[in-house]
């Protein structure tokens, strides 16, 4: 079976995640081939802009294939500890690399994020230039439940976001629906799910002569202006969030949090998913954002590449997999186990650089 299908119609090159039983995870083959197609496809004058989409209705994508990480992670556990594994160092840099080359590429790419939309998979919408959003879509960063933390440019786009909301998304893994994204900037244009092929359409008998950011954005505008979006349930708590600007240490954070347990159920989710996270994904997510706020985005993928390996030489990630996705018993076993155990000195180690700015991995971020 193709990973990735492609097909071009007057100008607009069609990209299809094609891995529908998993919702679209990005595995490391899918990776390299969606790199190769948007490498060939940026000098082609075939080629106005991209258009890229899951298969099937359920999903554009829910994240990376971290099972087949977890396995690599394992299997160099017992051979060398403190080495990441080869598969892991691909994945990632790879991963990073195409995110890079979207959010700078030449030409428009429109991502249609209807259905779920996670982890590796909003790295790849989130650099778009035309984002679309429908009634079906359910975004989030879930990290915190797998001892990981947002990367894939999280440290870029949640920094982006209004008040402190990217604190908050980062460390509770907050749901997001379609409106959500509008409000918070992951998403530029919200049009219901039903007017996708009349979209394509649209689209497919454009005239391009007019110029390819103007013409993609007429076509989405005109459809995102038919459509009646509902109040967004972030946009609603925005006096909450506010709480938590200018926290200086992750217990502020917490005692915030946990001081507004009701009858709210969009608050409880949150409260839940980051009591029952990794606490060390907490500590690192908490540091990450504060330190990367500054970064430009080829450091921002950099640091993370650096931190998602350490995540892979650290006991949480390969654990937080284990009982969410192998073993499915739900009991993660982390190390350390609450938030009184980490120390300044445990974080530091996830933050300890493997390379030196010559060796490092994404010292030239193109996708070659």
């Amino acid at each position: 079976m193709d990973l990735i299908l492609t097909e071009i119609k007057n100008k607009v090159g069609f990209i299809t995640l094609n891995s529908e039983k998993t919702l679209n995870s990005l595995s490391l083959p899918m990776i390299e081939q969606l790199g190769a197609v948007l490498k060939t496809w940026e000098l082609s004058d075939e080629v106005a802009c991209i258009f890229l989409q899951g298969a099937g209705e359920k999903a554009f994508c829910a994240g990376g294939d971290v099972r087949k990480l977890h396995d690599a992670i394992v299997e160099q556990r017992s051979i060398d500890q403190k080495k990441v594994p080869q598969e892991c160092l691909d994945f990632f840099s790879k991963e990073y690399k195409v995110d890079y080359a979207i959010h700078t590429y030449p030409k428009p790419v429109i991502v249609w994020g209807s259905g779920i939309v996670m982890g590796g998979g909003i790295g790849l919408m989130v650099g778009a230039s035309h984002r679309i959003v429908t009634e079906k879509s359910k975004l989030a960063m879930p990290e915190i439940t797998i001892g990981l933390y947002p990367d894939v440019g999280g440290t870029w786009f949640l920094n982006r976001m209004p008040s402190a909301y990217g604190l908050y998304s980062g460390l509770t893994g907050a749901r997001l629906d379609g409106a959500d994204c509008r409000f918070l900037g992951l998403a530029d244009y919200y049009v219901e799910s039903a007017s996708k092929q009349d979209l394509v359409r649209a689209l497919e008998l454009a005239d391009w002569s007019g110029g390819r950011y103007k013409t993609v954005s007429e076509v989405l505008e005109k459809f995102s202006a038919r459509t009646k979006m509902p109040e967004s349930k972030a946009a609603a708590r925005e006096l909450f969030i506010r709480k938590f600007e200018g926290v200086n240490t992750l217990k502020e954070f917490a005692d915030i949090l946990t001081a507004h347990q009701g009858e709210d159920e969009w608050v409880n989710t949150g409260i839940k998913t980051f009591e029952s996270g990794s606490p060390s994904s907490a500590a690192i997510i908490f540091r990450q954002l504060k330190l990367g706020a500054k970064l430009s985005l080829e450091d921002v993928f950099r640091s993370e590449l650096n931190l998602s390996c350490q995540c892979c030489i650290h006991q949480d990630f390969a654990e937080g997999v284990r009982a969410l996705l192998v073993d499915k018993d739900q009991s993660p076993k982390w190390i350390p186990a609450t938030q009184n155990e980490i120390t300044e000195e445990w974080v530091d180690g996830y933050f300890s650089p493997i390379w030196n700015a010559e060796e490092h991995p994404l010292k030239n971020l193109s996708i070659n």
